[in-house]
Order: structure tokens, then C-alpha cells, then sequence
């Protein structure tokens, strides 16, 4: 594995910022493409105030997303910055105005039609799904509207790695668990370069799953490091990678304790 020298580090910077999506020029006016393409995770928000009827649409968008079955297995607990100090007793993360925890919520659907009495597994993957799929037209709808966003898992103690965290203050019933927050906001940042992305040849084949490239991982693996060291220069990437591994431990104990009603060591 390359070290990350200062020589690689610029090339490699130079590369992540003249990175843009690769639209063909018979489909670049169009405005939903340039949309999805154009979005981006922003971690730093002005003190604009997002309008409500913005906000109403954003969340119609969530409920009007597609889900197996129909079943909407998703829940949404919305917050203003006053909201979210009062429950976290913190401020909202990157000074975001608006938030929503997205649940997977299974919960309503027993009420009314138990399909899954012996498949927890499908149900937790159905649930999961369903409101992600919800997640992400939340997240377009508000790019459309010139607001910006980003998904969180941990910061903050939001998403399902603090799943356990989450139950008790959300005060969440069986079949209800966290999975992420969306902190919504307009962007501070006039210019937000594209995050490492593998190319095509090594996510899409026709017929049969493709052949991992080493030396391409390789590379992305650079570039992701170059990214994280433009962006916080101060930290440490593997100590990031360390911390991120000891949080999921600890939220694949918290979850199967929730979800599957295993038992939750310490």
C-alpha cells in the first residue's frame, strides 16, 4: 500500500478538486439530472431560515417515496435548532436549521398487518430500505430547492450508531430504531468538490459481478485519505478509521438487542 507523501497528496487534490460528474452532453440542460448530480454532503450552514413551505414540501417528498409493498416502514421526527437543544441539549450539528431523525418503524405495520411474524431479518431489510429510499427524496427535494444537506450517523449521537442512546430519548417502542438524521440548512460553502468516487467499470458489469481492481481501490483509498486530510488536517485518518470501528461494534450490539431481541453485552 502507496504511503500518502506530500507529493501524492497534491496530485491527488488536484485530481478530487477538477472531479464533476460525467453527464453526456445531450443531457446536460436537463434540470433533475444536473440536480442529483450537482447535491453534496455540506457540513457548514448560514443563518438562513428555511421557508415553511419548503419545508412542507420536503417532507411530502418523503412521504410520497416508493416502499415494498407499500408498507411505508418509516417514521420521521422533525426538529428546529430550539427542538434539538431541548432533546440533545446540544446545538444542531454544522449549524443546520432544520433536522429529521429518519426511523425504520415496523411498528405501525403490526398494528394493522403482520407479515413478517417469522423473518425478522426481511423485516429489519424492508424497513431499512423503505426509509431510505424516503431519506433520499427528503434530500433531493431540498437540493431542488436550493437547500442543502447532509446524513448523519453518529454526529451528534443521531443515527444508528447510537441506536440505544436514541430509543431512550426519542422514547422509541419495539420496531422502531434509528437509522440517520438529515441536517438541512443553505450552504455557507460557495464550491463543494466531488468526494472520491470509483468509476464505472468497477461497480457495473453486464451479466456478472466485476472483478475488484486492486490498484484502483488503491487509489481511491488515496484519494479518500487526501480528502479527509484537505478537509480536517489536524486529525488523523486511521485514527478516524479506529474510532469508526469501535462505534460500529458497539452499534451491531446495540441494534441486534433492539432488532432481533438479542442480548446486548457490554
Amino acid at each position: 500500500m502507496k504511503k500518502l507523501t506530500p507529493g501524492i497528496f497534491f496530485k491527488k487534490l488536484v485530481k478530487i478538486l477538477r472531479g464533476r460528474p460525467q453527464i453526456p452532453p445531450s443531457l446536460q440542460d436537463n434540470q433533475l439530472l444536473q440536480t442529483i448530480l450537482k447535491r453534496r454532503s455540506i457540513r457548514s450552514f448560514t443563518g438562513q431560515e428555511i421557508p415553511e413551505d419548503a419545508w412542507s414540501a420536503i417532507l411530502e417528498a418523503g412521504r410520497m417515496a416508493p416502499s415494498t409493498v407499500n408498507l411505508q416502514t418509516w417514521s420521521f421526527i422533525i426538529f428546529t435548532q430550539e427542538q434539538w437543544r431541548q432533546t440533545f441539549d446540544l446545538p444542531l450539528p454544522f449549524g443546520g436549521k432544520r433536522a429529521i431523525i429518519v426511523l425504520g418503524d415496523i411498528s405501525r405495520v403490526k398494528e394493522s398487518i403482520d407479515i413478517f411474524p417469522q423473518s425478522p431479518l426481511v423485516e429489519y431489510t424492508v424497513a431499512v430500505l423503505n426509509a431510505s429510499l424516503a431519506a433520499m427524496n427528503m434530500n433531493i427535494a431540498a437540493e431542488a430547492l436550493g437547500i442543502s444537506s447532509v446524513m448523519l450517523s453518529e454526529t451528534g449521537k443521531s443515527g444508528f450508531f447510537t441506536a440505544r442512546h436514541l430509543q431512550e430519548v426519542l422514547n422509541l417502542p419495539p420496531g422502531v430504531f434509528p437509522l440517520m438524521t438529515i441536517v438541512f440548512g443553505y450552504s455557507k460553502q460557495p464550491f463543494a468538490p466531488l468526494p472520491p468516487r470509483l468509476p464505472m467499470d468497477q461497480i457495473c458489469a453486464s451479466g456478472k459481478y466485476p472483478q475488484a481492481d486492486r490498484k484502483v481501490l488503491e487509489d481511491w483509498l488515496l484519494e479518500m485519505k487526501t480528502a479527509f486530510k484537505a478537509a480536517r488536517p489536524l486529525w488523523s485518518f486511521d485514527g478516524q478509521l479506529r474510532k469508526y470501528r469501535d462505534d460500529i461494534e458497539r452499534a451491531e450490539r446495540e441494534l441486534r438487542s433492539l432488532v432481533f431481541r438479542e442480548e446486548s453485552g457490554s
